[in-house]
């Protein structure tokens, strides 16, 4: 089996969706896929133009009243079975995070310790931004699964609650280290 870069695979997978356009393969990454899987804007038509020319998709030209026209894509048998392959495959690797608190925390010694609490302070606000976005992806979702009866929905919940558990945890996290922190401010 030919193997493909992990763009070409996501950009599968969202083909089965209703997602058939560029445009609107780059809104579901924008509202779901962007919180774990990076996808540029400028990845997604080279990955297009690919899965095309070798078979995975075919395109077609579709009238856009007012317009202009609109390309839609839509998979072949054999991108499904290139899809299934990969999804049938064992994971090849644990995911590196990179991570600037981490970073910074980790040569800390060398900032005051209001520069490293401010720090924290603000990467826990993020992350509790974050959890809230996550909570109103998960509305929608549920809101898209009641209406449609989607198969889709239950495992795009799964891969929102890991999201949610880890932004959980990071935020307990903060809160500890953050506290931790405060005392050996104190202690000095």
């Amino acid at each position: 089996m030919k193997t493909y870069n992990d763009t070409t695979y996501a950009i599968l997978g969202i083909l089965t969706t209703d997602c058939k356009t560029g445009y609107e393969i780059k809104q579901l990454i924008d509202r779901s896929l962007n919180h774990f899987w990076k996808i540029s804007y400028g990845q997604i038509y080279p990955a297009l133009k690919l899965i095309v020319d070798e078979g995975l998709a075919e395109v077609n030209n579709v009238e856009n009243e007012g317009r202009p026209d609109k390309k839609e894509y839509h998979l072949t048998p054999k991108g499904f079975d290139v899809l299934k392959q990969w999804l049938d495959s064992p994971i090849e690797q644990l995911p590196n995070e990179k991570n600037e608190i981490l970073l910074k925390l980790f040569f800390g010694q060398y900032q005051s310790h209001e520069r490293t609490i401010s720090i924290l302070q603000s990467y826990l606000e993020k992350l509790e931004a974050r959890y809230l976005t996550y909570q109103g992806i998960e509305e929608s979702i549920l809101v898209y699964k009641h209406k449609k009866q989607q198969d889709d929905a239950a495992y795009w919940l799964f891969t929102l609650d890991y999201g949610k558990r880890v932004t959980h945890a990071a935020i307990e996290w903060c809160r500890e280290t953050i506290k931790k922190c405060e005392e050996e401010r104190n202690d000095v």
